[in-house]
């Protein structure tokens, strides 16, 4: 295995692998090489040698020896040695994944300095105050990362010597007081590692090239990798480069920027950046940098160097570019280009107007856009009317408003929101280790972090709103609260933020629904005119179907008709019809059900005027409306101690306790009610046609279809089948079934001979077909399982393709022979999961149905999946 090439320069081309193999840093310093840009010489440990260092917890065979050859390149063209007292080389470590993942892995900056080469690097420099702040920033970095020396040890060293010094900043502390600071910081090594400093940079090297590997399977980067579906096989690259120093006094400085604003797609470079400072004080949030236009005031010629390449780079990667630079003694370095990380709206806006200005094509437009993310443009802002109570601002760092009670650390932030609490994580500044409690939380608020701070790139990247860089909030690491302009706060106290305002609000503030912008419009229309299968929505009540139908529903796939006998009068009549012991009684209660019944219904025809609406009959078994028969039997209790009558209740305890079921998911629900209790889906049946001919008379156009829940034999939909004609009439309605049960796939042939159509309950079928009980399995091991990677997808959230997918397929293969002219279509959730969608696209279904906010996304991903499908038609064989 020795013989392996784990190692690549900067200068070498590994072909069209290059960014499986050396990682999004990697393939873009590669690519800025060849570009001619400025970039710092270095090379590039593979993504290999990750996979590799995993499978064996060892560094793998000859990588080291690789390492070294390149690192005596690297001191060739430099002309500076690795560990030379006199004039040392220093270098940075940083990971690389294939897959952006903003702040989850790890970075070491200026290793190699030492005992002995920091002197060095104070007379090859002429500044010795410069060599001593890097070398406290490596023994932090190293310290923390590689010796897991607790992180907040430093900070409050560095906290102490400031007020000792009188001063605020890190930058007032002299050369003789970082001295001493590294002094106090060996100390702490010493202390908590049990062990002095590495002197030696080759043993720095190596112990800093496994850390970086580890971080790749620590525990923000799992998570971050199960909440947006990263494979672990990918593994990281390490890049290791040449040491440039923005902290070399105020003609130095250190960036991050944006070649469009990733908040809102506007056009114009957006960043920020900090002089006399290194990388990590920027994206870190340890210092509140500057806006990036006032650096043409202070460094006017790197500022237009930098300009001009960004510019470059936008043009070359057709894509707006998240950039990293430093500036070294006003000499520009790029140190990173890759695709940034941007809102849902500021996607759109991009995608839109690079399209219009002929960079990239309508069709790569469409596939520019994450469907997942478009979920965030649907959610509440503050209501510009509302009477707010402003306690401060911060920076607008990702837009939306959340509310929620105050929790200030990860830890609570999950455990709050696993109770069902809504919640807002407050912190002096997030740190990777928060993202867990971000994923949890409503919104995030920081008091320290710019635009580019950790909190607000990966709350951008997650569509969670955030403020930072709130100068009023003052935030105690060691206790329960904070101030926030003063005024003292505690956990469980409620707040409002404003992502696209800076605004933090006391209580809980009215919301409003937001409106589509024009470039959502735009994408979708395009997206609209590349997409075969139809989009659907899932709706009970005539206000959800006209949401649906504004958010671009080609009409409704499920129409749950039990969600409209399940509150107020209509659960009290329903419950009446279920308690009736008489025919009498049962008329009575089903003829005081229809009206409401059919005039539900018209309202759904009319707001679907001209778009099929398919309608559910009665799925749930009867004893789901009546009251649980443990509180019937403790309201019986509690009515005989106080002397009351218990008629009622003993008649419904008995009816309940009769329709109870040992397991009621596989027992007298769907149409095997409808076929031994027939009443309520005559009723329904007969509200149906009457609420269509009542529409049409006045001008709508109902297109509706009768769908009949748990078919497993194919005498069950004939027989309802027949029942239901005689209610319907002449009308015509089609009439098919929900596929939810695996024998109805294996029959799927002798079903489709009396059906018109299908749609499968992907929900119910992937119980069903895994054994799962979804509410059982995500309490008690489903997450367990993901965790540990036993599952790499939640089968409820994403269709198990294996598995469901293969008795999907099963059945829409049966069904077309049978009848060529079956629908088919999906109702469960499934329908709104983009890779569940590129499924159903390929396997030639004609519909998916989802809820309505999920519409638009549906609309995109089935737009990219066929826009997929062309390409890969289109490529040679």
């Amino acid at each position: 295995m020795a013989d392996s090439k784990f190692v690549y320069g900067f200068s070498e081309d590994p072909g069209e692998g290059a960014l499986a193999l050396c990682g999004g840093k990697g393939a873009g310093l590669m690519r800025m090489r060849g570009l001619g840009l400025p970039v710092p010489e270095g090379f590039i440990i593979s993504t290999e040698a990750c996979t590799r260092y995993m499978e064996s917890g060892d560094l793998p065979e000859g990588l080291m020896a690789e390492v070294m050859d390149r690192l005596a390149r690297l001191e060739e063209a430099t002309g500076r040695r690795f560990g030379d007292p006199e004039n040392p080389l220093l270098v940075s470590v940083r990971s690389g994944a294939p897959v952006s993942m903003p702040g989850m892995m790890d970075t070491v900056l200026n290793l190699g300095l030492g005992e002995r080469t920091v002197g060095g690097l104070a007379k090859s420099t002429g500044d010795e105050r410069f060599a001593y702040d890097s070398y406290r920033r490596f023994i932090q970095a190293f310290g923390e990362i590689v010796l897991k020396v607790p992180g907040h040890l430093f900070e409050e060293a560095i906290e102490e010597m400031k007020r000792e010094r009188g001063v605020e900043a890190d930058t007032e502390l002299t050369a003789p007081d970082l001295r001493e600071l590294v002094e106090r910081f060996e100390g702490i090594v010493a202390r908590e590692a049990n062990a002095g400093f590495p002197e030696d940079p080759k043993e720095q090297l190596e112990l800093a090239i496994g850390a970086v590997f580890d971080s790749w399977m620590g525990e923000r980067a799992a998570a971050y990798r199960r909440e947006y579906g990263i494979p672990e096989t990918l593994g990281t690259a390490v890049t290791v480069q040449r040491m440039v120093f923005g902290n070399m006094g105020e003609t130095s400085a250190t960036g991050v920027a944006f070649t469009r604003d990733p908040a809102t797609g506007e056009q114009g470079i957006f960043g920020e950046f900090l002089l006399n400072a290194q990388g990590e004080d920027v994206v870190a949030g340890i210092r509140t940098p500057r806006p990036l236009g006032e650096m043409e005031r202070d460094l006017p010629n790197a500022y237009q160097q930098f300009l001009q390449t960004a510019e470059r780079l936008e043009q070359e990667m057709r894509d707006m570019q998240d950039l990293e630079f430093t500036i070294e003694r006003d000499r520009l370095y790029m140190l990173q280009t890759r695709s940034g990380k941007r809102t849902a709206a500021a996607a759109l806006k991009i995608a839109r107007d690079m399209a219009e200005e002929g960079l990239i094509s309508r069709e790569e437009a469409v596939l520019r856009v994450e469907p997942a993310s478009l979920d965030q443009l649907l959610h509440p802002r503050v209501d510009p009317e509302a009477d707010l109570e402003i306690l401060a601002h911060g920076l607008p760092a990702s837009p939306g408003a959340a509310t929620g009670k105050v929790v200030l650390t990860a830890a609570e932030a999950r455990d709050r929101a696993e109770a069902g609490e809504a919640v807002l994580l407050v912190r002096r500044e997030t740190n990777p280790d928060d993202v867990e409690g971000m994923f949890a939380a409503e919104g995030v608020l920081t008091a320290l972090g710019g635009m580019t701070s950790h909190a607000a790139v990966v709350a951008r990247g997650m569509g969670k709103p955030a403020v930072t860089g709130c100068g009023a909030l003052k935030v105690d690491p060691m206790g329960s609260g904070f101030e926030l302009g003063g005024e003292r706060f505690e956990a469980g106290d409620v707040l409002t933020i404003d992502g696209a305002d800076g605004r933090v609000m006391r209580g809980s503030v009215p919301l409003v629904e937001p409106e589509p912008s024009e470039d959502f419009e735009a994408i979708l229309r395009w997206a609209d005119e590349a997409r075969a299968l139809v989009v659907r929505a899932n709706a009970d009540a005539p206000e959800d179907a006209r949401r649906a139908r504004e958010l671009g529903a080609q009409g409704i796939g499920l129409c749950r008709t039990e969600h409209m006998f399940m509150e107020g009068e209509r659960l009290r009549i329903m419950r009446e019809m279920i308690l009736s012991e008489d025919d009498e009684a049962l008329r009575e209660a089903l003829t005081l059900l229809e009206p409401m019944q059919r005039e539900d219904f018209e309202g759904i025809f009319r707001a679907m005027s001209g778009l099929p609406v398919t309608v559910r009959l009665l799925d749930p078994p009867l004893h789901e409306f009546l009251p649980d028969s443990k509180d019937l039997a403790k309201e019986i209790a509690e009515r005989e101690a106080r002397g009351e009558g218990t008629e009622e209740q003993r008649r419904q305890l008995r009816v309940a306790e009769g329709l109870e079921e040992r397991n009621p998911m596989l027992g007298l629900r769907g149409c095997r009610l409808g076929l031994l209790r027939p009443e309520v889906y005559l009723m329904q049946a007969r509200a149906i046609a009457q609420a269509a001919r009542t529409v049409r008379e006045a001008g709508v156009e109902p297109l509706v279809e009768v769908m009949i829940p748990l078919v497993g034999f194919p005498s069950e939909l004939e027989r309802m089948r027949t029942l239901l004609l005689a209610e319907l009439g002449n009308e015509g309605l089609p009439i098919g079934t929900m596929i939810e049960l695996p024998r109805a796939c294996a029959v799927a042939g002798e079903i489709a001979e009396v059906a018109d159509f299908f749609s499968f309950g992907t929900n119910d079928l992937t119980q069903m077909v895994c054994g799962i009980s979804r509410d059982d399995a995500e309490e008690k091991f489903l997450s367990e399982y993901l965790r540990s990677g036993i599952l790499r997808e939640n089968p409820f959230e994403t269709l198990d393709q294996d598995g469901v997918g293969r008795l999907v397929r099963m059945a829409r293969e049966l069904g077309r022979a049978t009848n060529p002219h079956l629908k088919l279509g999906v109702c469960g959730e499934h329908g709104g999961d983009p890779k569940s969608i590129a499924f159903f696209h390929e396997t030639g279904l004609d519909y998916v149905s989802c809820s309505p906010f999920r519409v638009p996304g549906a609309r995109l991903a089935a737009a990219q999946a066929a826009l997929r499908e062309r390409s890969t038609m289109r490529q040679p064989a």
